[in-house]
């Protein structure tokens, strides 16, 4: 089991948890597990979001990376999938988001990128905790003019804004937008400065909300996990659209002309009708997580695609999607993955792919989110000891519990249980016709995990 790597990065309370000593530690020891293979000295990006602790973070990554002896581009504030887009375009050895997604303000995190510009797998997390460990860190450490140099690169945004420019303009250039119109939530996060640049140049007419980041504000009741302002402002503003990302840009939800939310699920079947009529879904398959809706399950078998189920988080539905040569994936949060563009979530990416589904279709989003009809599901976190939070699988009186309610269910819900990677809790989800039904079950095994793993 790893030691500081969750399932996706390292994600601790800033300068507590997640110190500048550790955080050299790892700058350290990743330099050299990433770039191990090359024979000059290596080029690493930095790309951070809007928190408070972000440049804090940001120093103390420079400083393990030089003291290795590795290069560094400072690219600023960026949201994570332009980092990964620009670690192919320059062809850097590797490189690292500095951000904690969702959380607020007082988390930070730490994610590597291959110099595929994908997230990097489990094993070589392993490796860069092995060599964090060892005791080898002083070995690795550059001297005279093998020291690196760092350079600010924060003019590299304009290279992800042409990415869209290059695959989208001229298509959307075509439809009639005279009514349409977007309101964008950049949840006071990476996507504040980017998202506006991008829908201007694409001709887009948009209002951009909660883009005044000061540190503190990241994700606080805005963006893709609190979407009831935006909701609010598309009704009563009449907009065609709203879209939400979270706080480092590679997530996206959706919200339809009547305040109803789109969540990922509904956004994989848009997406990939519009793809299969294309002729460009590979395999006529999506890949998701075993959190997707039972809903998406019914829509895939409907129109004639499969459905490919991973365990929860995105890295893995990448895997699998490079392991059979899928192009679309993704989870129910707002992570979708169109390798043809991109090899990791990317909210703006996902919200113009809709945009374009809406457009071409000339459809509105609540006729394009009426693919799949949800089943009502109920998600309830137990809070565990951090130690113990695989110990209800062992626990008879769990297991028990657990059978006798799939065994209810007969094919018409679902139960899925698992720990959470970044935090002290397990995550118990039910899905059935029912929600009265699934909400009570659901919160009896919840409190059963709690009783059992304190």
């Amino acid at each position: 089991m790893r030691k500081y790597f969750g399932t996706d990065g390292i994600r601790r309370i800033a300068n507590t948890e997640l110190s500048p000593e550790l955080v050299y530690r790892v700058a350290k020891a990743g330099a050299y597990v990433l770039s191990k293979h090359t024979d000059k000295s290596p080029t690493i990006l930095i790309g951070r979001d809007t928190r408070l602790s972000g440049t804090l973070i940001e120093s103390a990554m420079v400083a393990g990376f030089l003291s290795y002896g590795a290069n560094v581009k400072l690219l600023g504030v960026m949201p994570t999938p332009a980092v990964a887009y620009l670690t192919r375009k320059l062809q850097a050895d590797a490189s690292v988001v500095i951000s904690a997604s969702h959380n607020t303000f007082e988390f930070n995190g730490i994610k590597y990128f291959s110099n595929k510009g994908m997230k990097i797998p489990d094993e070589i997390e392993e490796e860069i905790e092995e060599v964090m460990d060892s005791g080898k860190l002083d070995e690795l450490s550059a001297v005279k003019d093998k020291i690196g140099v760092s350079e600010i690169r924060t003019d590299l945004l304009n290279e992800y804004i042409y990415f869209f420019r290059k695959n989208f303009e001229d298509n959307i250039e075509k439809y009639d937008k005279e009514n349409f119109k977007v309101a964008i939530d950049t949840a006071n996060g990476a996507t504040y400065e980017v998202a506006d640049k991008v829908f201007t140049a694409l001709g887009i007419e948009h209002v951009i909300l909660n883009n005044t980041p000061d540190g503190i504000n990241i994700n606080e009741n805005c963006g893709s996990t609190h979407l009831q302002m935006l909701k609010e402002y598309v009704v009563k503003n009449k907009m065609s659209l709203g879209i939400a990302y979270d706080g480092d840009g590679d997530r996206c939800l959706a919200v339809d002309e009547n305040g109803e939310e789109l969540d990922g699920d509904k956004l994989l079947a848009i997406i990939a009708e519009y793809l299969k009529n294309k002729g460009q879904l590979s395999k006529d398959t999506i890949v998701a997580t075993v959190m997707s809706n039972l809903g998406l399950n019914k829509y895939v078998e409907k129109n004639h695609m499969k459905l490919m189920q991973t365990k929860v988080g995105d890295r893995y539905v990448l895997e699998e999607m490079l392991k059979n040569g899928y192009n679309l994936g993704g989870e129910q949060s707002g992570h979708v993955i169109l390798l043809d563009y991109n090899p990791t979530g990317d909210g703006i990416l996902t919200s113009l792919m809709l945009i374009q589904s809406m457009l071409e279709s000339n459809k509105t989003a609540s006729e394009l989110g009426n693919f799949v009809q949800k089943y009502p599901q109920v998600l309830i976190n137990a809070k565990v000891s951090s130690d113990k939070k695989y110990d209800y699988e062992k626990n008879p009186e769990i297991k028990e519990a657990i059978e006798k309610l799939e065994e209810e269910f007969s094919g018409n819900g679902r139960v899925l249980i698992r720990p959470s990677g970044t935090e002290p809790l397990v995550r118990v989800m039910i899905e059935g016709q029912d929600k009265k039904v699934i909400e009570e079950k659901a919160r009896k095994i919840a409190n059963l995990i709690e009783k059992n793993c304190k």
